[in-house]
């Protein structure tokens, strides 16, 4: 299975991030989407399982603060910022949050943590980045994607 975790997209979906979602299984967003349009799009590539941003407005009413997903026997907790998981974790393998705009990816307990950063609008000089990931069996392989910034 082939999973593409985002953040921070903030309403914009660049071309290069469109081209890598042509081969996700299913996708994951940790937040700060900024429009329905954004979530439509998503979706039409793959299931999309997505958590609520503290600049998801009125619009994203419906959407969770948090959640929890199994995919291939994986079960991800994701919550947008990372300051309001929860202590107990139980059960969970992958933490997947954003918020800062800071790609980093830890092991830490036996469960793997991961914020994907931001591809969405560049941020002072952050990188832009967005996680591929794939499961086979009862292992995920993470690798950064880091999208080059085009200067216009």
């Amino acid at each position: 299975m082939n999973l593409i975790i985002l953040s921070d997209t903030h309403g914009l979906l660049r071309p290069a991030v469109l081209e890598l979602l042509q081969d996700a299984d299913a996708i994951l967003h940790a937040g700060d989407i900024n429009s329905q349009a954004v979530v439509d799009k998503l979706a039409s590539f793959a299931p999309l399982y997505a958590v609520r941003g503290n600049n998801d407005k009125e619009w994203a009413e419906s959407l969770p603060r948090d959640l929890t997903v199994t995919l291939e026997g994986i079960r991800f907790y994701m919550v947008h910022n990372k300051k309001d998981i929860p202590a107990d974790l139980s059960g969970a393998d992958v933490v997947v949050f954003g918020h800062s705009h800071k790609y980093s990816e830890e092991r830490r307990g036996g469960m793997l943590w991961l914020n994907p950063g931001s591809c969405g609008p560049r941020r002072f000089h952050q990188e832009i980045t967005l996680i591929r990931a794939e499961i086979s069996g009862r292992n995920i392989r993470v690798e950064k994607i880091l999208i080059p910034h085009e200067v216009t």
